[in-house]
């Protein structure tokens, strides 16, 4: 099976990190042709995930965007469309606290959540009821409210709200065909890449800190085997499902699921190696600490666990 995970980390993004940086890099790899990454489910779905996983490991920020224009050109092409030429998508399909979006005779209204690149995309894929649809960013009727993102972690991702007010929307394939399609799970899987590449991160800024001091001690070893064994099992699962290059719920949960443990794991052991100096000394370590409970929560804890055993049991 191919590794998802490289031998020695990405380079590392310039600081500071901004909102602005981080578009200027998206629009960097767009433009050098980094983004268009092989369609999963076409036979090197494992070299998607890879890609992912390096985006993930090098900045989860950057990742969040990269990941989301590449779920949506995938989307497209499964629809039978084309993106536009040089424009920069993301998916918005939250629908939190009862907010969502709604379509009335090609006219989107409505809040929606957790909209990352909110002013730095170009277009975007909103699911709305049962149906996904493509929009401009750039009609009038779309308005972005960053302010509501208050976290610490993730705060380049340029997230925030849209309030959509009379924005014309182009509808993608029929009423549940975004859920029902089969790259749904794929493109679930794919996420649980990024989780991964997330978690990597972090362990190397475990290893940079415990190889700048020359020592370690039995407790810090223990933890380090420890966060090295759940990388290596999360990314065996994901790589095996990869290979497979087909991914049903059952499979896509369990790749969730296991980047999820990962992740929570590495967090967990991480400040119990290194003590507060890196994570009160080093800007990127802290940021990396602090991004990837954030990222990681779409998973949705026990009520994902929960669907994944009602699918195990159904399958007993």
């Amino acid at each position: 099976m191919e590794s998802l995970l490289t031998e020695h980390p990405p380079k590392p993004l310039p600081a500071p990190r901004t909102v602005a940086a981080i578009g200027a890099e998206l629009r960097t790899l767009h433009a050098a042709g980094e983004l268009g990454l092989p369609r999963p489910g076409a036979g090197r779905t494992a070299a998607r995930w890879a890609a992912l996983a390096a985006f993930g490991r090098r900045d989860l920020a950057l990742a969040r965007l990269a990941e989301g224009h590449t779920d949506a050109v995938a989307i497209l092409e499964e629809a039978g469309r084309s993106p536009v030429p040089g424009a920069l998508y993301g998916v918005w399909a939250a629908k939190s606290g009862g907010t969502g979006a709604a379509l009335e005779d090609g006219v989107l209204t409505g809040t929606v959540r957790f909209c990352s690149g909110l002013t730095l995309l170009d277009r975007a894929l909103v699911a709305a009821g049962d149906h996904l649809v493509e929009v401009d960013l750039a009609d009038p009727g779309v308005r972005r409210h960053p302010d509501a993102w208050q976290a610490v972690g993730m705060d380049a991702s340029d997230s925030g709200d849209v309030v959509f007010d009379g924005v014309r929307a182009e509808v993608l394939g029929p009423p549940g065909w975004y859920v029902a399609r089969p790259g749904f799970a794929l493109g679930g899987a794919g996420v649980a890449a990024v989780w991964l590449g997330g978690a990597a991160g972090v362990f190397d800024g475990v290893l940079a800190y415990l190889r700048d001091r020359g020592t370690a001690d039995e407790h810090q070893l223990a933890h380090l085997g420890a966060m090295h064994t759940a990388l290596s099992t999360a990314e065996a699962v994901l790589a095996r499902a990869a290979a497979a290059d087909v991914v049903d719920a059952l499979l896509a949960g369990t790749c969730r699921a296991a980047a999820e443990r990962t992740a929570v794991e590495i967090l967990e052991r991480a400040l119990k190696v290194t003590g507060p100096t890196p994570a009160c000394r080093d800007r990127r370590f802290a940021q990396r600490i602090a991004d990837l409970p954030v990222y990681v929560r779409q998973h949705h804890a026990e009520r994902d666990l929960a669907a994944l055993g009602r699918d195990v049991l159904g399958r007993a």
